[in-house]
């Protein structure tokens, strides 16, 4: 299928690693030209030069994305670029336990300052162009948002946030027929996923105490899976489909844990 997104150009933060590099890699596949917004120079340039060695396109900015201004100053280095954005994918984040029983205060507000913030921020500066474009707003969400987890206050009253935003924005932007949803993910094998497992005695026993408990294949759900579901959310293809929450994730949030 054809998802018409040849030279789109579609930012996406966090577009360095993890599920982030996986919408880029897509995307590039696509024919669409990711722009990775990040922090760490060393990786993103190294992310950037991967796609353009392997025949692709990609441009790059640095931000660290709890700074208003460099959100701001990032969205106009894409413009000065392009002279458009056709679509943005707010990625980045971090599960950074910040928990009710011994977290505090202040690390809770800056559990909501790296994890949701900033997608009102990089939303916001990159709107006069999305509604030149009629463009696209994928927010990519997790699990801890419906199901909880215990530990993690600020990470899942953000992802809470993410949902709550994705539905307000499609509202908002129906006048520009921009379409705005949000892909979430349960257990996606991720390198900062790896480094979680790598914590415990016995990571491969870990792991699979976690994936016997996911019903379709009994195995995680990979970067790619979640790429192609953004992919098609960001595409032409989607036209119709705006203000949804959806769940890839091998059915591990929503069906009977016992199948």
């Amino acid at each position: 299928m054809d998802l018409k997104l040849k030279d789109k150009v579609i930012v996406v933060t966090g577009g360095s690693k993890g599920i982030g590099n996986g919408i880029c890699k897509v995307l590039v596949q696509e024919g669409a030209i990711p722009v990775i917004i990040g922090r760490n120079e060393q990786d993103v340039i190294k992310a950037v030069n991967t796609i353009k060695d392997n025949g692709g396109q990609a441009f790059y900015a640095l931000a660290e994305l709890t700074d208003q201004v460099a959100c701001k100053n990032a969205m106009d280095s894409v413009i000065k670029e392009f002279g458009r954005i056709d679509g943005l994918v707010n990625n980045a984040g971090v599960n950074d336990n910040i928990g009710l029983e011994n977290g505090n205060y202040d690390d809770f507000i800056m559990s909501i300052q790296r994890n949701v913030a900033h997608y009102y921020a990089m939303a916001h500066h990159a709107l006069p162009e999305l509604k030149k474009s009629k463009g696209a707003i994928v927010n990519i969400g997790s699990k801890t948002s419906v199901t909880g987890q215990g530990g993690t206050s600020g990470y899942a009253a953000a992802n809470g946030a993410r949902n709550a935003l994705t539905r307000e924005w499609a509202v908002e932007l129906l006048p520009y027929n921009i379409r705005v949803n949000a892909v979430i993910v349960a257990e996606c094998y991720t390198p900062l996923y790896k480094k979680w497992l790598d914590t415990f005695p016995n990571p491969e026993e870990k792991l699979a105490s976690i994936t016997k408990h996911i019903p379709l294949g009994n195995r995680m759900t990979t970067d790619i899976e979640i790429a192609n579901t953004v992919a098609f959310l960001l595409s032409e293809v989607s036209s119709h489909t705006t203000g949804q929450l959806l769940f890839v994730d091998g059915g591990y949030t929503h069906l009977d844990r016992s199948l």
